[in-house]
């Protein structure tokens, strides 16, 4: 595989700042902890407060992380001299994809299983579900990681904090991780957000949890269109950005 030198330094990139490591794996965590804590102090319960329904939701919050690591990645190797050189190199863009994308899939995994480690605390079943969650989960890192790509091709590293955030928000606003969509069905705002991938990878993780695998090939009918989407557009954007910078 060509791009497994590649992959190697992006892997190295990744676990030099530990810091922003921990706190990709410990600020969802805090959070799901925290809203776990609320749902179990109100008296009636709130479905979006239950572990099967909370714990996907958290897991995309973290894919966020994701996001803005590789766009803060890409854009700082954009604004030094790293692509220049890369340029004398046999990669093509689908394996700078590759070199760029898959050292950070391990982390996806990991973030979903300290996610749902935790909410086992909280009353989630522990049973082959979870890890068909797990594997229900990856085509939306993917996504995550694939727009993070593209914003770091797009952007400068100054600005794909604020970029990422933006998209961040938008992301888990439209997948309903924060309050429930369901009491919003049928208006104009349910609708743009079912037709977003976001809202469709947190339920098939849930009906993942549930055992329901046609609730979760119904979903993932829905995230895998934009996720093959978002991965062509990241490696024809890095290929109009390598020539940029010959």
């Amino acid at each position: 595989m060509r791009f497994r030198a590649f992959a190697s330094r992006t892997v190295k990139e990744l676990l030099r700042d530990p810091l922003n490591l921990a706190l990709s794996l410990g600020f969802p965590l805090f959070m799901l902890v925290l809203l776990s804590l609320l749902g179990r102090s109100i008296p009636s319960e709130i479905p979006m407060f239950s572990a099967g329904r909370l714990a996907p939701g958290i897991v995309l919050f973290s894919y966020g992380f994701l996001t803005l690591f590789m766009a803060l990645l890409l854009s700082q190797d954009r604004s030094g001299a790293f692509l220049v050189r890369l340029q004398t190199s046999p990669l093509s863009p689908a394996d700078f994809f590759l070199g760029y994308a898959l050292p950070a899939l391990p982390l996806a995994v990991l973030q979903a299983a300290v996610c749902f480690s935790a909410a086992f605390c909280f009353g989630l079943n522990a049973n082959l579900g979870v890890l068909a969650a797990l594997a229900v989960l990856l085509p939306t890192g993917i996504l995550f990681l694939s727009v993070g790509l593209i914003l770091g091709c797009v952007f400068s590293d100054k600005a794909v904090g604020g970029i990422g955030s933006i998209f961040l928000n938008v992301a888990t606003i439209a997948a309903g991780v924060w309050f429930p969509l369901d009491a919003m069905e049928g208006t104009a705002f349910y609708r743009i957000c079912s037709a977003l991938p976001f809202l469709h990878g947190v339920q098939a993780a849930s009906c993942a949890l549930a055992l329901n695998w046609s609730g979760v090939w119904q979903h993932l009918f829905v995230v895998f269109p934009w996720t093959a989407g978002a991965v062509l557009l990241a490696v024809f954007v890095f290929s109009r950005t390598m020539h940029a910078v010959r």
